[in-house]
């Protein structure tokens, strides 16, 4: 069962959610707690943080990309093992997949979760409108526990004491802390969001820094304590999983600098399923490793090392020759761009790339695609047969120059990708043989058919 648990939510995008977030999963676990951390919403970076700070894998909560049971269940099971649970909101606390629902929103989150939410404002030139806000945020949809404020972006004591005696007074919940402008570590960004954390741009220096500056400006103890107030999660239970294969099938998994873009309870499934995960780097390894049934190209940042992933002409070779014995290729998005011809990138040079695809990738200024995708199969493919179906998003800075299937009849759109926003459908998901590739990160764990279909095409190609 999942015990005690706070969502750290924003009033909207930008309020500083992540460093509240980042900063107090520092300092529980500098307490001694075992953190156990979440981000709503499919976001690949700000996990990075969260799971740095607690010293465990972070997992992506997404109704709507994976649905309210596997939601419930992943986060009883990520939890078990914790002694608190923290879940990091996205955008705004209600900003979900339509502006006429919860779903797939941080609320609908705390709401089948039983999660109290500390909202988090920008509480820059705001006095008593900050009541007014956080009752209209606590009143505005039933079963969403707001049961405190974290102001940010704070001007002064007497800034604070304000805000606070607002609330008071107007009987809302309280004020759990006021942080002053510049009152954290900044935490670098790229795009929409940050820098993927690694040991240097979140060091243990940096952590220490963070957890500081959260002890000195909020009640941390008061945070610990509303969360043991949650009360325990009924346990979701798992249904159709299937024993573990009696024989590990290597999965080659690119990761590096440039490729790093992967869903971790993906990741989990994939070992469930019987695969044994072996991480390479496009960068700086000489070949696909040795043995590997299978290749997962993730996503990530190709464009910003376009020139080195193109000296390492051992390793496109390699990638060349895997996918011409046949062995199964899966790419998303990055992965896509580096089995193309070559990657144009924003200084308008060309980067030569694997050339498994007779495709040709530019990066652009302005950002291409962001949205939530239902990618129906219009023919088999690596993870399902036609008709099935998988949930996802994009989000790509860059675009193909030209039409792989006026270049190579060989190759096929086998998806018809559903843009949740608009409706619109669009033919993509580039397949040659055994190799499938497209910019749509699917959520492939909350299917679990997916997964074990892709067992099988690997087990095929290896004689098992």
């Amino acid at each position: 069962m999942a015990g005690p648990r706070i969502m750290i939510a924003g009033a909207q995008s930008g309020t500083g959610k992540t460093t509240v977030s980042v900063a107090l999963a520092a300092a529980l676990r500098r307490r001694g707690m075992k953190v156990a951390t979440f981000k709503a919403g499919p976001d690949f970076l700000d996990p990075t943080y969260l799971g740095t700070a607690s010293g465990r894998p972070c997992y992506n909560l997404d109704t709507w990309m994976m649905g309210v049971e596997y939601s419930m269940s992943l986060f009883e099971g990520k939890s078990r093992d914790a002694n608190i649970s923290l879940i990091e909101g996205v955008m705004g606390l209600f900003d979900g997949t339509a502006p006429d629902s919860l779903e797939g929103s941080s609320a609908e989150i705390a709401a089948i979760t039983g999660t109290p939410v500390i909202l988090v404002v920008h509480a820059h030139g705001m006095s008593r409108s900050l009541a007014a806000l956080v009752k209209g945020y606590s009143e505005f949809a039933p079963g969403v526990r707001i049961e405190g404020v974290i102001a940010n972006n704070v001007g002064s004591p007497g800034h604070a004491d304000a805000l606070a005696r607002a609330l008071r007074a107007s009987g809302l919940p309280g004020l759990f802390g006021a942080v002053p402008r510049g009152g954290f570590p900044p935490l670098p960004s790229r795009h929409l969001g940050l820098v993927t954390a690694n040991g240097e741009i979140l060091s243990e220096i940096t952590l220490d820094a963070l957890a500081d500056a959260i002890e000195r400006h909020v009640d941390v103890e008061a945070i610990a304590r509303l969360a043991d107030k949650a009360g325990d999660l009924k346990d979701a239970g798992r249904s159709g999983e299937e024993a573990r294969p009696k024989k590990p099938l290597k999965l080659a998994l690119a990761f590096d600098e440039a490729f790093h873009f992967y869903y971790q309870d993906t990741l989990d499934a994939l070992e469930e399923a019987g695969f044994e995960l072996t991480r390479f780097s496009p960068i700086r390894d000489r070949g696909v490793p040795v043995g590997a049934s299978g290749l997962f190209l993730g996503g990530g940042y190709p464009e910003v090392f376009a020139a080195d992933l193109a000296r390492n002409e051992a390793m496109l070779e390699s990638i060349r020759d895997a996918a011409r014995s046949g062995m199964p290729v899966y790419a998303e998005c990055g992965g896509l761009m580096y089995l193309s011809e070559e990657i144009t990138d924003s200084g308008a040079k060309a980067h030569r790339m694997c050339g498994v695809l007779p495709l040709r990738t530019r990066m652009l200024e302005k950002r291409k695609a962001l949205g939530y995708v239902e990618v129906e199969l219009a023919a088999d493919s690596l993870w399902g047969e036609k008709g099935a179906t998988a949930r996802g998003h994009e989000f790509h800075y860059s675009e193909l120059n030209g039409d792989p299937g006026g270049t190579d009849p060989a190759v096929e759109k086998v998806y018809r990708v559903k843009l949740r926003r608009t409706g619109a459908v669009d033919a993509e998901g580039f397949q040659k043989g055994n190799v499938l590739a497209s910019y749509a990160h699917l959520h492939l764990a909350s299917r679990p058919e997916t997964v074990r279909r892709l067992y099988r095409k690997c087990a095929e190609f290896s004689g098992c």
